[in-house]
């Protein structure tokens, strides 16, 4: 019958299973390796490892979570740099800008692997009623997944290279974030020691005050006049109460500043009963505006941002090259193919339109770029000039004007005692003094405040300037500050 087999047909069926030739082997292990192979492929753009060691250098802090993270307690009387120390470790907002930082690494090899589409392996047998081997009824191809177009090597490339600009850009908000902090944490503990201060002044004029009202009090009971009595009162209640306005406000301030650090706000914080002592700058102005423009991590940020669209607009161009689809198939021994599959790119309009949309992203970061540069330029050379005015009233009050206040309480104080003057003028004598060295310690304060600012302007830390000062994450304070 002309369905029938011959028995000895099916056998040479069945035996074709296994007389698969050494061919079809190096053909089966080629496909595969091929396909392995290209799975691992990154057209990483140049500077991609330079990044990932700044990364590095910048990671152990912020790798273990905040529960297994060894943060420092402050000690009893906590310097600025115990307090900076801790903030680096325990602050939540520049843990967050370092893990965006990771993140935008991360999608470089994501967006830089090639090829970009998945390799495409298939198998079909034919059944048929022929006397045909198993091998030559078996088709394996090979190809690459045609809802998604093989990109050109060199447009995966430029896609890696706008991931890498998006990497350094948050690098440097990661630095710009740090900075920020770092003047922010500064400024709080300047302006907790300066309030600090102010409250031992106020409690020196309350104690001169007392006697001076003990005094009156004396004089009144002697028959003088009552009137010094009452204004002795008046002085002494009136600086009462802004002592208890001082000490409240240094309460807040406490608990803002544990809030940066990590604390619960009513943790106590204690400082020195003396104001910090100046930071010196080693740097002549010059240098230090010249860092302002070199250094700035905003700038610098803006500038990668720069970059990156210029680099879109060159990626936008290479829409215009086709995109190509190899893919390949063997037949058992019958036949071997290879074809390729051209994705011609027509929807030119679009494409000029994107063009034109890259460059015009472009001109506006550069015009952005441009202002920012002025505006910082200008905000650092006004805080320097700040800075500088008031080291020169630190030092005038400390020269002249303080020993001339306080010789002048002293002399009104003989001179009450003696009679020769009245109490109001004893008084005046006293507050003048009081708001000098109120003066001296504001001065003070504004200087260092000033230098916190120039330090988060120039993205440096001040005290690198005397050595080697490096732009990279972190510094060498840095690292200082967060162990």
């Amino acid at each position: 019958m002309r369905g029938a087999r011959n028995p000895s047909d099916l056998r040479r069926t069945r035996s074709g299973c296994g007389t698969v030739s050494p061919y079809t082997y190096r053909v089966l292990i080629f496909t595969l390796g091929l396909a392995t192979g290209l799975s691992g492929c990154v057209l990483a753009p140049h500077g991609t490892r330079d990044e990932q060691a700044k990364l590095n250098t910048a990671s152990p802090p912020f790798e273990p979570r905040i529960e297994a993270r060894q943060i420092p307690e402050l000690p009893a009387v906590a310097t600025w740099q115990d307090v900076l120390s801790r903030a680096f470790l325990a602050n939540g907002e520049l843990e967050s800008s370092y893990f965006e930082w990771k993140a935008a690494f991360a999608r470089i090899d994501q967006v830089a692997t090639w090829p970009n589409s998945n390799v495409a392996l298939s198998f079909s047998y034919m059944f048929s009623p022929g006397s045909m081997k198993t091998w030559d009824r078996t088709t394996i191809g090979a190809g690459f997944d045609q809802s998604m177009n093989l990109s050109l090597p060199v447009k995966t490339r430029t896609t890696g290279k706008l991931a890498l600009d998006a990497a350094r850009e948050a690098g440097d908000r990661f630095r710009a974030v740090k900075f920020e902090l770092q003047r922010r944490v500064l400024e709080a503990y300047l302006d907790l020691a300066l309030t600090e201060e102010l409250i031992r002044i106020e409690r020196d004029n309350l104690t001169f005050l007392k006697l001076l009202s003990d005094s009156a009090s004396d004089r009144a009971e002697a028959g003088g006049p009552m009137q010094d009595l009452f204004k002795a009162l008046i002085e002494s209640e009136t600086a009462q109460n802004d002592l208890a306005g001082l000490e409240a406000k240094a309460m807040a301030m406490r608990g803002e500043l544990n809030g940066m650090l990590g604390r619960e706000p009513s943790a106590p914080l204690g400082l020195s009963p003396d104001l910090p002592a100046p930071r010196p700058v080693a740097a002549d102005d010059a240098a230090l505006i010249a860092l302002a423009v070199a250094q700035n991590p905003e700038l610098a940020a803006l500038a990668q941002q720069v970059a990156g669209r210029t680099d879109a607009v060159e990626l936008a161009r290479l829409a215009y090259l086709p995109d190509i689809i190899p893919s390949a198939s063997i037949t058992g021994s019958i036949s071997q193919s290879l074809g390729a599959m051209l994705m011609v790119p027509t929807k030119l309009p679009a494409i000029r339109a994107a063009i034109d949309e890259a460059q015009s992203m472009t001109r506006s970061s550069e015009a952005m770029l441009r202002q920012t540069t002025q505006d910082r330029a200008a905000r650092f050379v006004a805080d320097l000039y700040l800075m500088r005015n008031a080291e020169r009233e630190t030092q005038l009050y400390r020269a002249r004007v303080v020993p001339a206040a306080r010789q002048l309480v002293s002399s009104s104080r003989n001179a009450y005692a003696a009679g020769t003057i009245v109490f109001a003028d004893l008084i005046d004598s006293e507050r003048m003094f009081i708001s000098v060295r109120r003066m001296v310690a504001q001065s003070q304060i504004e200087r260092e405040e000033r230098l916190a600012e120039l330090e988060a302007l120039a993205g440096v830390d001040i005290e690198t300037l005397g050595g080697q000062a490096t732009a990279g994450v972190p510094t060498t304070v840095d690292t200082a500050r967060t162990e």
